[in-house]
């Protein structure tokens, strides 16, 4: 399988899980906080809704060669989802599920010679579009944890996991962003590493799970650091 091939699937199953929890959901429970800051259920499903809306867009741009954002700012993006929240809950549903749909058909229908066109992220960076099915798939297998309904990471592929840990302690890598960390899973062979000049690391140890968890910024489950305490970690996405 390539690796966008691996990607689609993944972010087709994370998209299928998203979308399982959420019709576990009874509507009176769209009110209730998730652990994301400020953010009801009602916040979440709506940007995760938006959140296919602009990665479709960017499909566009590559398809058609004519810029097209994911959002015209911060403050937008911000604004839009504030005002998805007030949505009643068959409007929220309605816009997940045809959201997802429409991105699916975006990537199916977009040709094999515009994968590599280059697009930009709401975080500024400049990469292909084959890019998208990640950016997507990260978004949907994690928020379905922070639905807070009983997704767990535990679900989540295991190579998806790997994928997940070397991405985000490649982020922090490369944005010299600490602290410096060794994450060494005790069901892996392979080991990841966060190098911060000046600074020995902190050797953390666990399940990729757990690991993946942690470092995602959604609790340390059971982990041990070399040093005792584990570190306070910076923001991811």
């Amino acid at each position: 399988m390539t690796e966008l091939a691996q990607r689609l699937e993944w972010a087709r199953r994370g998209s299928a899980y998203f979308a399982r929890k959420l019709a576990e959901l009874r509507d009176s429970e769209f009110d209730e906080a998730t652990a994301l800051a400020g953010w009801s259920r009602r916040h979440l499903v709506a940007h995760v809704g938006y959140n296919a809306r602009a990665i479709a867009r960017l499909v566009d741009w590559a398809a058609t060669g004519v810029e097209n954002p994911m959002y015209s700012s911060p403050e937008a993006r911000a604004r839009e989802i504030e005002e998805g929240a007030t949505l009643s809950v068959s409007a929220l549903r309605a816009l997940a599920e045809h959201a997802a749909v429409h991105l699916d058909v975006s990537w199916r229908d977009l040709p094999a010679e515009r994968w590599q066109h280059e697009v930009r992220t709401a975080q500024g960076r400049i990469v292909p579009c084959s890019e998208t099915p990640w950016m997507r798939a990260r978004e949907v297998w994690i928020h379905a944890v922070d639905l807070g309904n009983g997704g767990s990471f535990i679900d989540f592929p295991p190579e998806f996991v790997d994928a997940l840990l070397a991405d985000i302690t490649g982020l922090w890598q490369r944005k010299g962003q600490g602290p410096a960390l060794l994450l060494r899973p005790d069901d892996r062979d392979a080991e990841h590493r966060v190098d911060i000049d000046g600074q020995t690391p902190h050797v953390v140890r666990g399940s990729a799970v757990d690991l993946v968890r942690w470092i995602s910024g959604r609790g340390p489950g059971r982990l041990k650091a070399d040093s005792g305490d584990l570190p306070e970690l910076g923001r991811w996405l």
